[in-house]
């Protein structure tokens, strides 16, 4: 193989990879951990075998897909333990995970239920939650965060979150912005007056 072609050879490579993982984010996003491997090779427009040639496991295309936004939610919570304002810094936590859902279906499904075989998934989510409890009794000294918050009704929250999904992508991030304002009030420990976020433009349900 010459040197221009083995260059073209590798160029190639990387842009099935690129479609690849788009696609993956694509079909996990809109299906779930449970679509099939093939949907995410057919909506990419590579074979299958390609798709293998470069994540010859599911587990492996998962990570892969992933990785970007592994990396902000190990940030978030860095940075909202880092705040000198317990309170402030839950809050901005809470908002800025939800954004990070509503951009990412795909990656919500892997945070929340953990992907059987991807043991790095599991052990995030285990750090992240170990940060949070620490967070939440930082923020119930200070008197801004109710007594009885437990870590799962951060779970429940996220787990109620995914209903964003459900709605036409340009209102996924208004609805998830309003979504984690009513959240945020609800944790506090005393009402607040802050103005929520504007509601998404999806019509409403009428009776």
């Amino acid at each position: 193989m010459t040197g221009r072609s083995s260059h073209l050879a590798r160029s190639d490579a990387r842009d099935n990879r690129a479609r690849i993982l788009t696609a993956a984010r694509e079909v996990f996003g809109e299906r779930g951990l449970g679509a099939p491997v093939r949907e995410v090779a057919r909506r990419a427009g590579v074979g299958p075998a390609t798709l293998y040639r470069h994540f010859p496991a599911k587990q492996d295309l998962v990570e892969a897909a992933f990785a970007d936004q592994r990396h902000i939610c190990r940030t978030v919570v860095r940075d909202a333990l880092a705040d000198p304002d317990p309170w402030r810094g839950f809050r901005s936590l809470i908002e800025r995970i939800c954004e990070l859902h509503a951009r990412s279906p795909g990656f919500a499904d892997t945070f929340m239920t953990a992907f059987p075989e991807a043991a790095d998934f599991a052990a995030d989510r285990e750090r992240s939650l170990a940060a949070v409890t620490e967070l939440a009794r930082r923020a119930r000294r200070t008197g801004e965060l109710r007594a009885g918050f437990v870590v799962d009704d951060l779970i429940l929250m996220l787990t109620a979150h995914r209903g964003v999904q459900d709605l036409p992508p340009a209102d996924r991030l208004t609805a998830s912005r309003r979504f984690a304002a009513h959240m945020i009030e609800a944790f506090r420990a005393l009402p607040g007056t802050e103005p929520r976020p504007p509601l998404p433009s999806a019509p409403r349900l009428r009776p």
